[in-house]
């Protein structure tokens, strides 16, 4: 990231209203961070990507935009990646930031049977 770009982000990120909406969109800019990557180390453009999936530069750019209100399918993340020469895997995992939800226990004390 540019000198400049950085001293703009610290700036911008020590408002605290600005920092609790870019917080919220936390995950949403890993992911976007994660198909940038992908496609930087593919060494492709976003035409070149977009000829391989057959559709245009534009709905690529639409799809790599943190603006775009539109998350896009599955179907269209499994043809982004093989245009790279990637796979798409999706990942449930835990969440440290929040509140730990309490679990459903078993009928009885809470403990199975062993």
């Amino acid at each position: 990231m540019p000198d400049t770009l950085k001293k703009f982000k610290a700036r911008a990120l020590a408002r605290p209203e600005v920092k609790e909406a870019y917080d919220q969109m936390d995950e949403e800019f890993a992911f976007l961070e994660e198909v940038l990557k992908a496609r930087a180390a593919a060494g492709l453009t976003q035409a070149e990507v977009a000829a391989r999936i057959g559709t245009t530069q534009s709905a690529i750019a639409r799809l790599e935009s943190p603006t775009s209100r539109r998350f896009p399918s599955v179907e269209t993340l499994q043809k982004y990646a093989r245009a790279l020469g990637c796979r798409v895997e999706i990942k449930f995992v835990p969440d440290e930031r929040e509140e730990q939800r309490p679990t459903k226990r078993t009928k009885g004390n809470g403990h199975r049977a062993a």
